[in-house]
């Protein structure tokens, strides 16, 4: 007899590259504005801002290579970022020690359906409407640390349909992901599984259905969606 009164829901999981094992996920937490020039773009000043973060559900991780164009928008953005994925939790986590709790990195892309986030912060509301839907954040497969170490700069490049639309740098964080993992210890138990999202460089713009987006950035495999 079963302990649950619905069935419980599938568990959300990443891809590990080159096995068949996968890669449970707890949460998923994503840094607001974490490259200057994308500050900037976005209208804000990145020199008097500490970080901030807010969080996508974790099956909005979408492995597939398609992404669904989401109802109530006109106006969706891709946003190309670095993936972390903990493999060991913990509260109050010293930043010299940060990176011995990753298990692994993966290339993401934060989808933002624009103009509904524009009028959430309007209005003063969280940006939940705008960032968490439904494949919201396609993923490519996780590298584990042993294999890939600790990517700390390269070139995070997407593609639109052939054309550089987002150019930007590793190194270009103003949080660097120790920082992240020391700060959001701070506020949450973190723990295994838990997934961050580790900001966008400049250049973020609308997409539309047909259109094919690849996102790279060594040792990554190539991240390649349709927008559907």
């Amino acid at each position: 007899m079963s302990d649950y009164v619905i069935a419980p829901p599938p568990q959300a999981v990443l891809e590990v590259h080159g096995s068949q094992a996968l890669f449970p996920v707890r949460r998923v937490y994503c840094i607001g504005r974490n490259y200057a020039a994308h500050a900037v773009e976005m209208g804000h000043d990145p020199d008097r801002e500490p970080p901030f973060f807010f969080q996508k559900n974790p099956d909005c991780l979408d492995g597939s290579g398609h992404f669904p164009y989401p109802v109530m928008s006109e106006d969706v953005h891709h946003e190309a970022e670095l993936l972390v994925a903990l493999g060991i939790g913990g509260r109050d986590i010293a930043e010299t020690t940060a990176l011995e709790h990753v298990w692994g990195y993966g290339l993401a892309l934060d989808m933002t359906r624009r103009d509904l986030q524009g009028a959430a912060k309007k209005m003063g509301r969280p940006w939940e409407i705008g960032k968490s839907f439904e494949h919201a954040a396609p993923v490519g497969p996780l590298y584990p640390v042993v294999e890939v170490g600790h990517p700390s700069e390269g070139a995070l490049r997407l593609k639109v349909n052939g054309e550089i639309r987002q150019d930007g740098d590793l190194n270009q964080m103003i949080w660097k992901v120790p920082a992240m993992i020391a700060h959001l210890s701070r506020y949450y138990t973190l723990a295994a599984g838990d997934v961050i999202l580790t900001g966008t460089p400049s250049g973020v713009g609308p997409v539309v259905r047909g259109d094919r987006l690849e996102l790279t950035c060594a040792p990554f495999a190539p991240l390649r969606v349709e927008v559907t």
